[in-house]
């Protein structure tokens, strides 16, 4: 079975060469986020992957950074919370990929993350 178009492809997130995650797929993966004491955060950017815009220089690429949705949901325990901010950011921005992040308070640094929307375009 070929998953991706390996010529015609651009990259954009861990799980982003699979089928769209259904609700409960993306359920377990931030149930994982969770139990591992990693802060959920929901961000979204229309153009999704890394590019150059504003400099070709080596180390500098636009478009690393997605515009954040709302807070990080410090203290979440719930997934179900996390499906209804996603749903909110993707009714909102139809136009943009969203991905959800952990972030470790203890390690200060981003642990997880993966893509559960493309746009519909």
């Amino acid at each position: 079975m070929l998953v991706v178009d390996p010529y015609n492809n651009l990259k954009y997130e861990t799980l982003s060469y699979l089928p769209p995650l259904t609700d409960e797929q993306i359920a377990k993966q931030v149930d994982y986020i969770i139990r591992n004491g990693w802060n959920p955060c929901i961000e979204f950017d229309r153009v999704g992957s890394v590019h150059r815009t504003n400099f070709s220089g080596s180390g500098y690429y636009d478009g690393r950074y997605w515009i954040m949705w709302k807070l990080p949901m410090f203290g979440c325990t719930d997934a179900a919370a996390v499906l209804r901010e996603i749903a909110e950011c993707a009714k909102e921005h139809p136009d943009s990929f969203v991905r959800v992040l952990g972030f470790s308070a203890l390690r200060q640094v981003q642990c997880a993350g993966f893509l559960v929307k493309k746009p519909s375009v």
